[in-house]
């Protein structure tokens, strides 16, 4: 597959966009495992007792996060070709598989997400500050809008600061969000079909709206990073670090 433009556009904005490549098998695997998810999500959080737990907020917003470890039906396509030729184009010919999550947002209630960088709550969570910037592979189990609350993107060239490192956040009341811009570029408003896979820099500011549809706005989060990140102070890992590609070639197939 030629992602030359991709991999073009993505050293020099900071994202890329890959349509339609998890059409098929693939995509009726995320699907099936984010029913699961939701269930495991309202039942934990009623276990809780809560309606707000960290960033998710039940009906609303859901984060699930390490659904692989649970789940590993997932890795199936976490170490695809598919994922390969992607983290290939952009990341490079080294990269790890670092962390996965569902992302949904409810129906007619679905909250935004503010503007920030991954990398922004890799730090405001207590990892290092020094880490390289790594890849978020955003994938949609359905076709995003406006209206469902898609991704913007802050390309590079609108915001320089970002492509050289992370930018301050600080933590919204509420929400419990990171947020790491408050000023008036609009971005880059990405509208994709189903099965596509949005790819951008965890140095990349990107924020998503409300989802204001009958039906809920589905994505899975899959992360690469391209050498382990590991915790200040005492070097544990930090979520993974499975090599997946080493010089190019792929080391990790399920």
């Amino acid at each position: 597959m030629d992602y030359s433009a991709q991999r073009a556009q993505f050293a020099a904005e900071g994202y890329a966009v890959f349509e339609r490549v998890l059409e098929g098998p693939l995509l009726d695997l995320l699907r099936d495992e984010c029913g699961r998810v939701i269930e495991r999500e309202d039942a934990r959080l009623d276990a809780l007792g809560v309606e707000v737990d960290g960033i998710s907020h039940k009906g609303k917003r859901y984060f699930a996060g390490e659904c692989q470890r649970v789940q590993p039906e997932l890795r199936v396509m976490l170490f695809s070709e598919t994922m390969a030729d992607i983290c290939r184009a952009t990341l490079g010919d080294d990269a790890y598989f670092f962390y996965d999550q569902y992302v949904v947002k409810g129906a007619d209630k679905g909250m935004p997400f503010s503007w920030h960088q991954d990398s922004g709550y890799v730090v405001g969570n207590g990892g290092p500050p020094d880490h390289k910037p790594y890849l978020t592979c955003w994938c949609t189990l359905d076709d995003t809008t406006v209206a469902n609350g898609t991704v913007r993107i802050l390309p590079f060239s609108q915001v320089p600061a970002t492509r050289d490192g992370i930018v301050p956040h600080e933590r919204q009341p509420g929400s419990n969000d990171l947020v790491g811009y408050s000023g008036d570029a609009e971005g880059v408003t990405l509208e994709v079909p189903a099965g596509s896979v949005v790819a951008f820099s965890s140095l990349a500011l990107h924020a998503t709206g409300s989802n204001t549809t009958p039906k809920m706005r589905r994505v899975y989060l899959a992360q690469y990073s391209p050498e382990p990140i590991l915790n200040p102070g005492t070097n544990h890992l930090r979520r993974n670090a499975i090599a997946f590609l080493r010089g190019g070639r792929q080391v990790t197939i399920s």
